[in-house]
């Protein structure tokens, strides 16, 4: 099974984003973008790659042990930014340093699954499209991309979305399918209940 961890923004977050990010795709170059839908958007904690299935109760107990460490915490949808020339993403405020201890943990907790630990600096944010097309006209495309990237962020660079609480830890399974990729939670876990400072 494809999987990763994440932590799911509740729909009153997803619409409000939705609702700022609706005009964007009108904008110059957003057209060159391949979006993310708004039922796939996520926080991904932990990317764990292709698992075996005998894995999975080590991972779940793992997982388990993690969200009974790590208390629930505040957090909001707030401004966007690119990654190089390649994605568009909506960032995230208040609470974001429990989000980064929460994902640090988990890297640690699935390094015995994945057989290694993510050595790239945790970045919270909610991938919104990304640049590319079909085979042959990839280059092209994202170069053109790549150049309007920045206007797309900037004209989200404002938004700020209500505050919500970021309560469970998911194990998520991703199928490709077509080309898109459809999410389903495998297991859920709830975060401790005493509060963060």
């Amino acid at each position: 099974m494809r999987l990763f961890v994440a932590v799911l923004p509740p729909v009153e977050a997803l619409q409000g984003l939705s609702d700022a990010v609706a005009p964007v795709r009108g904008l110059p170059g957003a057209d060159r973008l391949r979006w993310t839908t708004v039922d796939g958007w996520h926080l991904t904690l932990a990317f764990l790659g292709q698992v075996p299935e005998d894995r999975l109760p080590e991972l779940e107990t793992a997982l388990a042990a993690v969200a009974e460490a790590h208390p629930a915490h505040r957090l909001r949808l707030a401004g966007a930014g690119r990654f190089g020339d390649r994605v568009l993403w909506a960032g995230v405020e208040g609470q974001a340093w429990a989000l980064r201890r929460l994902a640090e943990a988990v890297n640690e907790a699935t390094a015995d699954v994945t057989g290694e630990v993510d050595a790239f600096a945790f970045h919270p944010h909610l991938t919104l499209a990304r640049a590319g097309s079909s085979r042959g006209h990839r280059r092209a495309v994202q170069r053109v991309a790549a150049a309007e990237l920045e206007g797309l962020a900037a004209a989200l660079a404002d938004y700020r979305g209500p505050e919500w609480e970021a309560a469970d830890l998911r194990l998520m399974k991703s199928d490709l399918d077509g080309g898109f990729a459809h999410y389903e939670t495998v297991r859920a876990w709830p975060l401790a209940r005493w509060a963060v400072d």
